[in-house]
């Protein structure tokens, strides 16, 4: 079976220009298979957990995402303010923007909803809203288990 992965990348910088290439190889979802069908752990590139919490802290971004809304950048940086590491990444992420012609009053960017977890159950501490999309309505016979 062959699965496409990472096979190389370059970057270029705003003219088009190359400035390093990259090397490599990896299919991460072509090891897991391969470490599934040989039974052997110490097959993974990463230890599982490593996985899980990268793959969780995507995901939690992306519920923070949706359950967000579209504000101009002045709500923005009033919404960030109190946090100055936050604050600090908006104004980087306004620069880049702005640097690339992207005009944030015209397309104006989404602020995700603030979401604290309780790591023990992995669930969200008082959002519903944001529980519910950590999974999603399986079709029978593909139903995961609620406890594995």
């Amino acid at each position: 079976m062959v699965i496409p992965g990472y096979t190389g990348a370059t970057m270029l910088d705003k003219s088009g220009a190359e400035i390093k290439k990259f090397s490599g190889s990896s299919s991460h979802f072509a090891n897991f298979i391969d470490a599934v069908r040989s039974r052997k752990q110490t097959d993974l590139n990463a230890d599982i957990l490593e996985g899980h919490l990268s793959s969780a802290l995507c995901h939690t971004g992306n519920i923070s995402y949706q359950l967000g809304k579209t504000q101009s950048p002045e709500e923005i940086r009033e919404a960030v303010k109190s946090n100055k590491d936050l604050a600090e990444a908006v104004g980087r992420m306004e620069e880049h923007l702005a640097a690339n012609n992207v005009d944030l009053n015209k397309a104006p960017a989404t602020l995700g909803t603030v979401l604290k977890m309780n790591p023990k159950s992995e669930r969200f501490i008082d959002n519903s809203e944001a529980d519910k999309l950590l999974a999603r309505d399986y079709r029978k016979p593909f139903v995961v288990p609620a406890k594995v």
